[in-house]
């Protein structure tokens, strides 16, 4: 017999009306059509009227005054700030006095051993030789400075980021609260917030822990919330049905089924604020990041390496020790593991002993090697041979030139071509398709603070740049991760590749893609897709790894194809994390909007390191606040607002 396919039904106007989305964009017309002309004929259109700006330089400037006068004798700085930054100070010297006299054969032994009783021989070799390579580079004494600030801010991320995460995670009402504090937190340049830390705690430790921790703690706090918030329902309607409590609950389940999560917040906690290592040496934090910093001033590239691996490899180990440590938790114990921990302490203390009896507490100046020439010498031929002049392909400054003209430059000259009361409306309208009113007058609201503050040509200048790094990031992160997803083996090789791109600073490939791409938007760009790549391929895997089995046997045993499973299956059950994913790219991209200012990016970049070299707290803060409001948009036209299900629907 012939199958009959039958048609798909024709959707008629009433029945298009009745799509929530095109209703929306009817009202939208509907509101645009009379306040339109209002609007027009008020302030005309073009860009923001000025008659709708405030100047905030005035205020801004009296309060960087009374700061100043104040910070000595008033009680807030006395006994509230005063307190925290003695407090960190005290915590931070300890942990580096410790770590001194051990010496650096006793450190080597601790990490190893930790790393040994945590996740066997393999990652305790690799602890130890990431601690030899550390002093082999003649960077042991700034290692160790890094790692004590690092583990006290760390430490602080952690705890902030998971209080937070709790509360957001367990209350509706609070995840909307925290929602754009955690915005601010991360999408907020950190040197835009350097000059008022400064201001309060001085130059110093304090304020480069409390720089760290600002932009360290959200990726835990989101990680956290979305681990309770993606629990099994079943397994917590089975807990709740023996008659437990809501404590007994979050404890024995919920917190258990959302480790996964936990550790992913934890890894993307220690490699952001190993990130911040060399922004926070701009105010006197020291170690690796101070190096780092003097060797970019010179123009020296290898010097620069030479500090910039001891940094990949402290991420490196610190990653691998606290992933093991917690696949570890839950596991039944070993037997005799206690013994095991007592010969491994045991070991360490004699280790240490023996050094310092032998006075090699200090790392030998003869076993340090130098690879900083090198290093120049093949920047050089970087520069030299590929810049321009290749054949066929072309070299990369044409590269950089062709994505300027082709992307760069369109995408931004049609943004500043729109009346502003279009991109008012343009925003709105992609909030409220995927949201609520809420949703689009928040995203509204952020863009429209944007002309108040009087800065609507270079947020427009910088959106461009975010929106070309965010696309191509988006592109390659959502590629790479599927792969890795579905290859166990392509996942290990990628790892480490995506720990050195993640926690290399900044600054340290700012200089080899100013030689390969030129200075201009195009290098800012670039500098964004390469931080931004490894959280969206690292959680684009994670969440796609983490999607049911049984949806996946199911429909397999149907029929479907590879293709199909990961189309219809494993892409719509792994939406939080891929939703996710862009919301990590876009706040990571603009993280790096300021660093873009630097190397010819311009707009809001230049405007925020202009203010604080210049200290002008009215510039950098206004800047600041406008890529603030530029994340809060980008954040709310591209997180969907779920609406609670109707009683009895």
């Amino acid at each position: 017999m012939a199958t009959i396919t039958a048609s798909p039904p024709r959707i008629g106007l009433p029945g298009l009306l009745k799509r929530p989305a095109v209703r929306k964009l009817l009202l939208l017309a509907l509101a645009a059509a009379i306040l339109v002309p209002l609007a027009d004929a008020r302030w005309a259109s073009g860009a923001w009227p000025g008659a709708l700006t405030v100047d905030f330089s005035e205020p801004l400037a009296k309060a960087s005054d009374w700061i100043i006068d104040n910070r000595d004798s008033h009680p807030l700085f006395l006994y509230f700030f005063g307190h925290i930054s003695n407090v960190v100070v005290i915590a931070v010297r300890a942990v580096y006095l410790t770590l001194l006299a051990i010496g650096w054969a006793g450190v080597t032994a601790l990490g190893a051993l930790v790393a040994w009783r945590v996740a066997g021989i393999r990652l305790a070799l690799g602890t130890a030789v990431a601690f030899l390579a550390c002093g082999l580079l003649g960077m042991w004494v700034p290692t160790m400075q890094t790692l004590a600030l690092m583990v006290v801010a760390v430490l602080a991320s952690v705890v902030v980021g998971l209080l937070l995460g709790l509360a957001s995670g367990l209350s509706d009402r609070m995840d909307r609260v925290l929602r754009p504090v955690l915005d601010t937190m991360q999408v907020l340049p950190a040197f835009a917030y350097l000059l008022p830390v400064v201001l309060v705690f001085g130059i110093g430790v304090p304020a480069a822990v409390l720089a760290t921790v600002i932009y360290a703690a959200p990726p835990m706090a989101r990680l956290t919330s979305l681990g309770l918030r993606g629990a099994d329902k079943e397994v917590l309607e089975a807990v709740e049905s023996l008659g437990s409590t809501a404590r007994q609950r979050l404890l024995t389940a919920r917190l258990p089924l959302a480790r996964k999560e936990l550790l992913l917040g934890v890894n993307q906690t220690i490699m952001m604020a190993l990130s911040m290592a060399v922004i926070a040496a701009v105010i006197g934090a020291g170690g690796l990041g101070d190096r780092v910093y003097q060797a970019l001033a010179s123009v020296d590239v290898g010097a620069a390496l030479a500090a910039g691996i001891p940094i990949v490899l402290l991420a490196v180990v610190l990653d691998r020790v606290t992933g093991a440590a917690g696949e570890r938790l839950g596991a039944e114990p070993e037997p005799r593991s206690g013994l095991g921990w007592l010969f491994a302490l045991v070991g360490v203390v004699a280790v240490a002993v023996a050094g310092r009896l032998a006075g090699r507490l200090d790392w030998p100046d003869a076993w340090a090697v130098n690879i900083a020439e090198p290093v120049n010498r093949a920047v050089d031929w970087m520069t030299a041979h590929l810049y321009s002049g290749v054949p066929v392909i072309g070299g990369t400054a044409d590269w950089a030139g062709h994505f300027t003209t082709w992307v760069l430059d369109p995408v931004r000259d049609g943004l500043q071509w729109l009346p502003w009361w279009s991109v008012l409306l343009i925003v709105a309208a992609l909030a409220w398709v995927i949201g609520t009113w809420r949703t689009a007058l928040t995203a509204v609201l952020a863009m429209a603070a944007i002309g108040v503050l009087g800065v609507w040509k270079p947020s427009l200048d910088t959106l461009s740049q975010v929106l070309a790094a965010v696309a191509v990031t988006l592109v390659i992160g959502f590629a790479t991760g599927i792969a890795a997803a579905r290859s166990d083996r392509l996942e290990r090789l990628l790892r480490p590749v995506l720990d050195v791109f993640q926690t290399m600073p900044q600054f340290v490939y700012l200089i080899p893609v100013v030689a390969l791409f030129g200075v201009g938007r195009a290098p800012a760009v670039a500098a964004a897709i390469v931080y931004a790549l490894p959280a969206v391929v690292r959680i684009t895997t994670q969440g796609l790894r983490q999607v049911d089995p049984a949806a996946l046997e199911a429909s397999g045993s149907l029929g479907a194809t590879s293709w199909q499973q990961l189309k219809q299956v494993q892409l719509p059950l792994a939406r939080p994390a891929l939703l996710l994913a862009v919301n990590q790219g876009l706040v990571l991209v603009l993280a790096v909007v300021v660093i873009g200012g630097l190397v010819g990016g311009g707009a809001l970049g230049y405007d925020v390191v202009f203010g604080l070299a210049q200290g002008d707290l009215a510039t950098g803060l206004v800047a600041g606040a406008a890529i603030v409001c530029l994340g809060l948009m980008l954040d709310r036209v591209t997180q969907p607002t779920e609406r609670r299900a109707k009683k009895g629907a």
